[in-house]
């Protein structure tokens, strides 16, 4: 009864193959969506003028770092990319030692 249990008999069954294929690629290919659209919004341009009468100073802006809405959302999605492939690696390396 024992020996149809035996661990070399067993196969991974080709969907499971499969998806851990498309797993890895799916999160590399969000980490470099989420870094593409990061960049190309990295440029912002923006103006303002500020009235402070009472100050008698000059204020200059330089230093700032304003980071646009479609930066953020090009980070986030990289993030999510990087937890993706950081879950798949976790899983691997928990799946080997477990045999």
């Amino acid at each position: 009864m024992g020996d149809n249990n035996a661990p070399e008999d067993r196969k991974t069954p080709p969907p499971a193959r499969a998806l851990a294929a498309v797993v890895p690629i799916a999160g590399l290919v969000t980490v470099v969506a989420g870094c593409l659209v990061a960049w190309s919004n990295a440029d912002a341009s923006f103006g303002w003028f500020a009235y402070a009468p009472l100050s008698n100073q000059l204020f200059s802006g330089s230093g700032i770092a304003l980071v646009t809405q479609g930066t953020q959302i090009g980070l986030a999605v990289a993030v999510v990319g990087l937890l993706v492939l950081a879950f798949w690696a976790g899983y691997r390396l928990g799946r080997e030692a477990s045999r």
